[in-house]
């Protein structure tokens, strides 16, 4: 636990409440969410633990990526079992729908999603609910330029501050940003632009973590084929320019966690040029070196997009695009002693 100040505001930001020993995780599940899947293709999940201790996992799903009846499917694990999807949100006019990404603040759970026939020209908006996602608000729009969460989840503060990793992509830019909201989504803050330096046309779709006193952000990149960091020292509000890591990325998703114990657990493809393998790496000096710990898929295909969590009981959950037909969700056990 971490305090930061940012003029009168004190901001202290939670880590995952667990430790680990990187050599004592393991796969101890592994499943499809999708048996007879109503639709050709699914992309982008995420994945959220209710208070009832459900696992809800939402995607966009329809003929093909961009396509007209693109919408957003939820699924929930219940009993051990998944249900079958429905949509929870769609485009009265046929606009595809992108990128959801879910939330839960103190029992009330938020879902981001985006609409646009295209990344460059799509707009923000989400959806609450407050009985464990079985019944969710009317769509409430984002304002132009604010996206919330792009793609993966936030951080959450103890006065119910969400810092959302946001980015733009428009013609030859990408950029990152982080948009902040003290109130659920009404009003916003958004910080300075991250970038690499002397490259706008860089990175996006950035994931947040806690470490030693300050806030990291990973980062896709699209041609430097490396994932790419920032620091924040004031809780999110003001950004260093980006630099690249060692790590590989291929154009693709990713998504990390912090434990309490200061480590950082990252979800990534491990190749410049393919969405395989998916691996795990960890860092246990605040991201400036990473050692893979663990494979999640190595056979030809796409394995991409994923979203980690770290459920009540200890343990992590990881879910991911599993070839464009499937959503797959690992569970990774932490068997430290």
């Amino acid at each position: 636990m971490k305090t930061y100040t940012h003029f009168l505001l004190q901001i202290v930001i939670f880590c995952i409440p667990f430790s680990i020993q990187s050599s004592a995780l393991s796969i101890s599940h592994s499943e499809f969410v999708l048996s007879s899947p109503p639709f050709s293709s699914c992309h982008a999940p995420t994945i959220a633990e209710t208070a009832d201790g459900d696992l809800l996992c939402a995607f966009f799903a329809g003929e093909k990526e961009g396509s007209k009846n693109v919408s957003i499917w939820m699924s929930r694990l219940h009993d051990n079992v998944w249900s079958k999807p429905i949509i929870v949100a769609s485009d009265p006019s046929k606009i595809p729908c992108w990128n959801p990404v879910l939330t839960n603040v103190e029992g009330k759970l938020i879902l981001f999603y985006k609409v646009g026939y295209h990344p460059q020209n799509w707009s923000g908006a989400y959806i609450e609910s407050t009985n464990n996602g079985n019944t969710w608000s009317a769509v409430k729009p984002l304002p132009a330029g604010i996206y919330g969460p792009v793609k993966n989840k936030p951080l959450i503060t103890n006065n119910n501050t969400l810092i959302c990793g946001s980015s733009v992509e428009s013609y030859q830019r990408w950029g990152c940003y982080v948009e902040v909201t003290k109130d659920f989504g009404k009003t916003w803050t958004r910080s300075n632009p991250i970038n690499l330096p002397n490259n706008y046309f860089g990175m996006i779709q950035p994931t947040i973590v806690e470490t030693n006193d300050k806030l990291l952000l990973l980062a896709r990149t699209y041609d430097s084929r490396k994932i790419a960091k920032a620091t924040s020292l004031d809780g999110g509000y003001t950004w260093s320019d980006a630099t690249l890591t060692n790590l590989p990325n291929p154009n693709s998703g990713i998504d990390a966690i912090a434990t309490s114990d200061n480590q950082i657990l990252l979800v990534y493809n491990d190749s410049k040029t393919d969405r395989t393998p998916l691996n795990i790496a960890c860092s246990k000096d605040s991201g400036i070196t990473w050692k893979n710990i663990l494979t999640l898929e190595n056979s030809p295909g796409e394995y991409s997009y994923p979203a980690i969590i770290g459920k009540s009981d200890g343990s992590i959950v990881i879910a991911y695009t599993w070839n464009r037909t499937n959503i797959k969700v690992v569970t990774i056990s932490n068997n430290q002693k």
